[in-house]
Formats: C-alpha cells, structure tokens, sequence
C-alpha cells in the first residue's frame, strides 16, 4: 500500500518536515578505500533489523507536528536486504510517523543485487528513488578498488532500473584514483550523459586512516593518489556535466532540472534529521546524537530496549560554523542575511571581511548578499570554509 499523509494531519496549518536516515551495516564484501560502518557477514541480519525496528518504535519524535519528507537507506549496502524486510522497515516508519505523499524515499544499491525482482518489491514497497554505487564502468579499476560488480553489471543495471519504472534515480562515480586517465574519466561521465543518468553523485578517491587502501599505500602495494590529477579531473568533471545541462548543486553532485537530492538537500540547509541503526546520526536542530557503531552492542542494548548512543548540544558557534561548512558547499552559496539573522550583525560583518581575500583571488564571488564558491574555489572550499570559522 502506498505511504499516506492522515487528511487529518494535512489541515495542520504548521508543518515541520524533517528526513529520516536508516543504516544497513552489512557488505557482500569490503571496497578497499571504504571507512565507513559495515560488516561483511549477514550472520546478525534477522537480529539487528528487529532491533532496528524497535530502535523506530521507542524513539521519541522531535515535535508532534512533523511530517517526514525523506527517507533515505544508507549503509552498508541496503540492496542485501530482502523486498520483504525493506517492507517490513517502511511499515514501522508509517506506524511511527506521518509520511508526506511526496516523500522522497531512497535505497542504495549495487549493481550486482539489482534484478527485475528486486526492482519490482522495491517500487511496491514505496522506494521511489534509488542511488547505485557504480564507481566506474571501467573492469580494472573496479577490480583496484576490490568492488562486487563488474563494469558490464554496470552498464546492465542502468538499463534495468529505468525499465523498471525508476525515472529518479542516481549514481555514484569515483575520480582521481592513480588508474584513471582523463580519457577514462571522460568516457565514464559520457556513458552517464548517453543514458540520461539524472543525478549523479562524484567524489575525489580518499585515502582514509585505517582503511585496506591506506595500508596497501603504506606497503607501497599501490600507488598513492595524486591531489593534482584529482584537481585536474574536477575541473574537468565541472566543464563537461555544464556543457551537459546539469546543475552543479552541491560540491559533489550534479542534477538534471527538477532531480535534485531532496534528503541530502536537507542535510546542508540544516534541516532535522532522524538516524536509525547502528552509527547513524541525528539532529534535533541544537542536539547532534550518534548511536554506537558495533552491531552487536546495537543489538543487545535494544533487546533490552536502550538505544545505544551518544549526543553533543551545539553551541551557538558551532552551529554557525557548520552552516557556514555547509552553506558553502551548495550553488546558493552562504546568505549573510542568514548568518546575521542567525546569529548576530557582528558575525556577517566578520564573515565579510575573513571572504575578502578569497573574492580577490577568484575563489569566491558575492551575489545579492551571498558568498558562492568559484569552479577554483571549491578546489579549496575545505580551506576557505575553516578559514571563515570562529
């Protein structure tokens, strides 16, 4: 059955929307260069989805007012779960909270899970957006990065997904690692352009502490990444999805009109969020919580229905500074107005003065009161952005 706003809650006059995050901790196997929470044996799966529903269940919601707008499966590799337990999450959500009849609901998905039954429980589940970890269409790089598909699953899964039904959809590619050449890289977006791929999310090759990839550097088993190539390839990246047509959005994403990422969106206008499963984060708008990233201590504490988590109530200054983080990252770019309706005259005053430099250099400009990352910029929109701390 499709997830319905009540008509009653539709005549509320204030509505407070928010998103809701759920992590999948489960890997068929582990890419090299990944760092994030995951495990590759599906041995506690029946465990932590229930412990995942009773986290949903016992949470206390924000504001009785709210309607979710987003939802969005994270991991992990969410795709290892079977159509009915996917199911089985989304029906918890609905019991637990008011859904909008345009919600945005998204599951990520490699390509070697996705088949014509998966993509049909998908859809009759309520999935209506889906975001594909392809990386690369080229054989050897997915084989450096020690993923699960192959370059031919995919090609394949593109034509799959729109098939099915999914005309929103993204996918994700990797640049700047030390096998891809430019004529590589253009070549992986030209397939993305020749398939009307509508989203696509790109990402520099980082090398994270206590990564495989990291130790594979160390023992000088593979070469490390090179900062300007991966420059090099950026700018290459921005100039052809531009010619293209697509809106460069946010620092690593990219959309056709109207196709935007409504969940991640809402991450960096700082908009409330609900995390569920383990690692996931929340954020009530003052209080950022993050839950224990140890499937099993997940596990066990829920059965004994604890949520197991820590939190932090921000600061006036570090909300600021965040919003300053990730105002920058967007094509709207850091409203002083917002900044001094926020927080104070004096903090748009300074955060002017501290953009100076950077407006000089051609790495920022100033629209209608708003501080926006030139193509050069974003090569330095970390820096820019501490530069403009307090």
């Amino acid at each position: 059955m499709p997830l319905q706003v009540s008509n009653l809650i539709c005549k509320i006059l204030i509505q407070k929307l928010a998103g809701i995050y759920i992590h999948i901790p489960f890997c068929r196997q582990a890419c090299n260069y990944c760092n994030f929470h995951f495990a590759t044996s599906l041995r506690l799966k029946n465990e932590l989805i229930a412990a995942l529903i009773n986290e949903i269940n016992i949470t206390p919601v924000f504001e009785g007012n709210e309607i979710i707008d987003t939802i969005y499966f994270g991991g992990g590799t969410p795709s290892l779960l079977g159509n009915d337990e996917v199911k089985r999450i989304l029906e918890a959500m609905q019991k637990k909270f008011v859904l909008s009849t345009t919600a945005e609901i998204s599951l990520e998905a490699n390509p070697d899970d996705i088949n014509a039954d998966k993509l049909s429980g998908w859809l009759s589940s309520g999935i209506n957006r889906l975001s594909i970890g392809i990386q690369s269409f080229d054989e050897a790089e997915l084989v450096w990065m020690n993923r699960a598909h192959t370059a031919a699953e995919s090609l394949h899964c593109i034509d799959e997904i729109k098939n099915a039904g999914f005309n929103n959809f993204s996918i994700d590619l990797i640049y700047g690692s030390p096998l891809l050449t430019n004529d590589n890289w253009k070549r992986n977006t030209d397939i993305v352009f020749e398939k009307s791929v509508p989203h696509i999310s790109c990402y520099a090759l980082t090398v994270e502490p206590k990564t495989a990839l990291s130790k594979l550097i160390t023992q000088h088993k593979k070469a490390n990444t090179d900062a300007e190539k991966q420059s090099e390839q950026f700018l290459l990246l921005m100039q052809w999805m531009r010619t293209a047509g697509y809106e460069h959005y946010e620092i690593s994403n990219y959309a056709l009109p109207g196709r935007r990422s409504k969940h991640n969106s809402s991450y960096w206008s700082g908009e409330k969020y609900y995390g569920f499963g383990p690692s996931a984060h929340s954020f009530d708008g003052n209080c950022r919580r993050w839950n224990a990233a140890n499937n099993s201590l997940y596990i066990h504490s829920l059965q004994k229905g604890i949520i197991p988590f820590e939190e932090e109530k921000l600061t006036a200054t570090q909300r600021l500074n965040e919003y300053i983080m990730t105002s920058l990252r967007t094509i709207e770019g850091l409203s002083i107005e917002k900044a001094v309706a926020g927080f104070g005259k004096h903090f748009g005053e300074k955060i002017l003065l501290s953009a100076k430099k950077y407006e000089d250099s051609n790495k920022l400009t100033c629209q209608k009161a708003h501080l926006i990352l030139t193509d050069e910029g974003k090569l330095f929109a970390d820096g820019i952005a501490a530069d403009l701390f307090f």
